[in-house]
């Protein structure tokens, strides 16, 4: 089973808010997933961005592929590096 971290769609019609989860690569985007690890919230002014990083990164490290709007959260989170970093030492 191939493992993506992506995003599922919530929210009203116009007024969207995701939740960033680990799904397996052949559900459809918005169907079953494995787990929750955060959400995005694009039409706050900031935009908000919350992603459990130890989640995220146990994720990355079984081998879960981003997406590259997911790689681009993860990168604002602070995960992405973290990944980086420990997958190097």
């Amino acid at each position: 089973m191939a493992v993506k971290l992506r995003l599922k769609r919530m929210g009203k019609k116009k007024q969207p808010t995701y939740r960033v989860v680990a799904a397996d690569s052949r559900s459809p985007r918005d169907g079953r997933f494995i787990e929750s690890i955060g959400f995005y919230a694009p039409r706050s002014e900031p935009s908000e961005v919350n992603i459990d990083n130890d989640k995220a990164i146990a994720w990355l490290r079984k081998g879960a592929q981003p997406s590259e709007a997911v790689q681009k959260l993860l990168k604002i989170s602070g995960a992405w590096e973290q990944f980086q970093g420990g997958a190097s030492s």
